[in-house]
């Protein structure tokens, strides 16, 4: 599975060699692509493979043909990833009106007529933006933006997948991080124990035969706690809200 592939458009391989992937990140010709069975991909293709899917429900509902496209990035997105979103759109066969930043898209949704300051927060799979806009009159003034293209559901996960994987290494002394299944189990598991923590206090997680050395098979059985997830993820907690802190000071 191919997953969070926009924090690699407009990227150089250098900018993302660092990141914890089940899947191969590799180099093409000093970009970020990715190996999907001996065959590589940019991400602007496998990003295109998404818009197409898009392309498909929107027509489905329509009941036309959708052939224009208005396309959203992050506030923080700069002219390399804006240029490869475009491209990405358009390889999926559509023109491309407009590339506009994600919180200005949430905000067309009010009622432009009434005078009102607003701060959209917008914490994504990989991104994370603060904007506070001002509108009146049917103006939508962006006063300030604030952010980071390193922040979002999907590094929540990756606290969750760091912490299994290290308890595990400390108790099994097999790291399953230079196992691509393993890894991919993990990020699934730790995607699910975030969303059960919403509701419940604790959440068990449970993977049976993770791996297996000279000693026979490995499972994987860890409680997480709420207490345990919240100290986890302190320090992303903490940074969205000084991001949202710095927006409404430069937003005056």
């Amino acid at each position: 599975t191919i997953f969070n592939i926009k924090r690699l458009m407009g990227k150089s391989y250098d900018d993302v060699k660092h990141l914890k992937r089940p899947y191969k990140i590799v180099n093409s010709n000093g970009r970020a692509a990715i190996d999907i069975d001996g065959k590589v991909y940019s991400p602007e293709e496998i990003s295109a493979m998404i818009i197409q899917k898009m392309k498909q429900t929107a027509e489905d509902f329509l009941g036309e043909d959708v052939k224009r496209v208005i396309i959203t990035v992050p506030a923080h997105f700069n002219s390399d990833e804006r240029n490869a979103t475009k491209v990405a759109a358009e390889i999926a066969g559509l023109q491309v009106e407009r590339v506009i930043a994600e919180p200005t898209a949430a905000i067309l949704n009010v009622d432009s007529k009434s005078e009102k300051k607003y701060m959209v927060f917008d914490f994504g799979g990989q991104t994370m933006d603060c904007s506070v806009i001002d509108v009146a009159d049917g103006i939508f003034e962006i006063k300030s933006t604030d952010g980071d293209l390193d922040l979002g559901g999907s590094v929540i996960d990756e606290k969750i997948v760091d912490f299994l994987a290290d308890e595990f290494k400390n108790e099994q002394g097999v790291d399953l991080k230079k196992d691509p299944m393993a890894l991919q189990r993990l990020f699934e598991a730790a995607e699910r124990a975030k969303i059960e923590l919403s509701n419940s206090a604790q959440t068990e997680i449970n993977l049976p035969y993770i791996t297996a050395n000279e000693t026979g098979p490995k499972h994987l059985v860890k409680t997480l706690t709420k207490s345990k997830f919240d100290q986890l993820i302190d320090t992303i907690v903490n940074n969205t809200v000084n991001k949202a802190k710095t927006a409404l000071k430069a937003s005056g």
